[in-house]
């Protein structure tokens, strides 16, 4: 197996305290693969970071447009969000929009991601549900799907079931992966997740940042829910999360998204590109870096911006007196 090279170092001092190894892939919709490191071949799970790629059907079947689903309702669908109040009642209100409840998503339940949020329930006596899961978004896709198209919601979950067949025909396609000897893991929501060579990925995201520059529906579809994710990014993750910090930091210029065990994609549509990250040790704080400094790097982005979002993307190293002791950097 081929060893991947260090991405990202953690200083203290003088000396480099901590090393992170990974592999990226950049594509470009038109002319193909511009920038790659370590091993971009070897299948990883996506996890969430391939959440917009999973939401597509929601889009493409008519049935946001159906429901009437709102920006926000999109952007939860790519979500991986935070279980703070407004994502909960956000999520529970689509919920009643398409005659169902929390107890009809099946992705389990775990305390909120943002601590006042836990804290909170804390506070007063409740119990986290699967409302508060961060896929909760994604799951009232699944179900919306389903029910305008006339499926039944049992067992959707299921890799056999026409949501799960759907979504993997559509990751096959997209990322140009033939996923039919594949056996899917399951992801931490319980949904099927198929492994994907970074290569591939970074493909899909580049058709993705392609959106209405591409035929047919699938175009359009990406380019509304671009749109959305691009619109909240605050649905999209939550307070002082990395990636609706960055986002906001250049509105509508680029989108990213993260997943578990240290994996990331980005969207930059005004050049179609698309970038996907994996780290090996599944450092989200390395994640997080390398992703800001491959922007940085070869999204085109303002010089302002870049700055500001290099310095969202090497933060400090702080001791608990408050003394700056350390740097973060990607390589």
């Amino acid at each position: 197996m081929q060893v991947n090279p260090i991405v990202v170092e953690i200083t203290r001092g003088d000396l480099v305290e901590s090393v992170h190894r990974g592999a990226f892939a950049i594509f470009d919709n038109t002319q193909g693969l511009i920038a790659r490191e370590g091993d971009i071949d070897r299948p990883i799970y996506p996890r969430s970071a391939v959440k917009p790629i999973q939401a597509l059907p929601l889009v493409e079947t008519h049935a946001a447009d159906y429901w009437n689903l709102t920006q926000a309702e999109l952007a939860l669908a790519c979500a991986s969000h935070s279980g703070q109040p407004a994502h909960v009642v956000a999520v529970r209100g689509w919920l009643k929009k398409i005659g169902l409840s929390d107890r009809d998503i099946a992705c389990g339940a775990h305390h909120p991601i943002d601590q006042d949020a836990c804290v909170a329930l804390f506070r007063d006596g409740e119990q986290p549900g699967r409302i508060h899961n961060n896929c909760s978004g994604k799951h009232a896709g699944f179900l919306t799907t389903a029910r305008h198209l006339g499926e039944s919601i049992e067992g959707y979950l299921d890799v056999d079931h026409p949501i799960q067949q759907r979504i993997k025909k559509i990751l096959s396609e997209m990322t140009d992966t033939c996923l039919d000897a594949s056996n899917p893991a399951i992801d931490g929501c319980g949904a099927p997740v198929f492994g994907l060579p970074l290569r591939g990925l970074a493909f899909g995201m580049a058709r993705f940042a392609a959106g209405e520059n591409c035929p047919g529906p699938r175009g359009a579809a990406s380019q509304k829910l671009y749109e959305a994710m691009s619109a909240n990014p605050w649905m999209l993750a939550g307070s002082g999360r990395w990636s609706t910090s960055a986002m906001q930091l250049a509105p509508g210029q680029f989108v990213v998204k993260g997943g578990a065990e240290g994996v990331y994609c980005g969207i930059v549509p005004s050049r179609e590109l698309g970038f996907a990250l994996k780290i090996d040790d599944g450092a989200n704080r390395a994640a997080e870096s390398l992703m800001g400094q491959l922007l940085v790097n070869y999204g085109h982005l303002a010089n302002e911006l870049s700055s500001l979002l290099q310095r969202l993307s090497s933060p400090s190293v702080i001791n608990a007196a408050g003394l700056v002791v350390g740097d973060t950097r990607a390589i």
